[in-house]
């Protein structure tokens, strides 16, 4: 992995997994895995990447809402379950700080970065030595989305254009809370973590979801600081961005970004051909493999003339990991996952 991030070819092309509840149970039952083996699941598929996290043991700061069927997070966010033909997932609504002052947010409980248990960091660390070892995801450093989850999306995106104070606190005190812990995270590792992952969705399918002028000025500065604190660590950054979001890569290449993820190559300006030839050698590339592709709607075949023809792109002179372009959806038929999956394994050698 750190071979494929320092832009150059290693033996193989190393291979990560996300995935929903309802195809991950799937997954494991076709391995005849425990549903709560997580680690034999990564191992059956070839997975070379591990999370590492500390657990929260403070105090239930937000009070769910039973009688309606909301549960409710430590930061306040809201969500409903909500079916569909393939199972369900946890939808955000309610918004309660949409219309909130500075002064509702300054007080609003969050978890403290106290209230962390950092003391079996190293420990997985070392369980872990043999993968890829990384701290924070796609919700790391993340201002829209997550801002979005306590405001609505509509009042998230105002606050950026009119820099509504409130929402802008909003984004400083969950910035400098998520930094700390992981600062603490990396600390508790001595050494043992290999990469931070954040992430913003800045793009629509065919367009920037915000101006390049607008991201310098309110969020670039925020996400520097996981950058500077990762480079204090000497680990490299990998960022998460949906949609069309390549216009803002140059700048990431100036903050000292290495690694960009998701990759979604139906969006504008993401085609695999397009990365390699505007960024290859500057950055890493983390995906490029569709959620809404093949491995959702196509046959077996489809999957992997899909999967091969990313990699016959990618591959050349390194940088290129292997990875779903978000999280697999529960309508990918199991037997294209593992198609997909064993299409990198066997064609994934230099």
């Amino acid at each position: 992995v750190l071979t494929c991030f320092a832009n150059q070819e290693p033996d193989r092309v190393p291979i990560n997994y996300m995935a929903n509840a309802g195809i991950d149970l799937r997954l494991k039952k076709h391995f005849g895995l425990n549903p709560e083996d997580g680690e034999g699941l990564l191992q059956a598929l070839g997975v070379d990447f591990r999370g590492i996290g500390a657990s929260y043991i403070g105090p239930k700061l937000h009070q769910d809402l039973p009688e309606v069927g909301v549960k409710v997070n430590n930061w306040g966010v809201h969500q409903r379950w909500i079916e569909h033909q393939w199972g369900g997932y946890w939808d955000f609504c309610n918004f309660p700080l949409k219309d909130a002052d500075e002064n509702m947010i300054a007080n609003w409980p969050m978890p403290s970065p106290d209230d962390y248990d950092y003391s079996k960091i190293r420990q997985n660390c070392l369980k872990h030595k043999n993968y890829a070892c990384c701290v924070g995801g796609a919700g790391t450093a993340d201002i829209i989305n997550s801002n979005g989850m306590l405001r609505g999306m509509e009042q998230t995106l105002i606050d950026l254009i009119t820099e509504d104070p409130a929402g802008l606190l909003l984004a400083k005190r969950r910035t400098e809370i998520n930094l700390e812990i992981t600062r603490r995270i990396l600390e508790a590792a001595q050494g043992g973590i290999d990469f931070l992952w954040i992430g913003e969705d800045l793009g629509t399918q065919i367009a920037p979801l915000i101006s390049l002028d607008l991201y310098r000025k309110t969020i670039r500065p925020l996400h520097q600081q996981f950058v500077d604190l990762a480079k204090s660590f000497n680990i490299p950054v990998m960022v998460h961005t949906c949609g069309s979001s390549s216009w803002a890569y140059e700048d990431f290449i100036e903050m000292g970004v290495s690694i960009v993820d998701t990759l979604q190559p139906e969006a504008t300006n993401m085609s695999p051909k397009f990365l390699k030839k505007t960024f290859g050698g500057r950055l890493a590339f983390h995906g490029c493999i569709s959620t809404a592709g093949p491995v959702a709607t196509g046959t077996i075949a489809e999957t992997i003339a899909d999967s091969q023809k990313t990699l016959d792109i990618m591959m050349p002179k390194g940088g290129y990991c292997f990875a779903p372009s978000h999280c697999l959806q529960d309508n990918s038929p199991t037997e294209n996952v593992i198609a997909m999956y064993q299409t990198a394994i066997h064609c994934g050698r230099y």
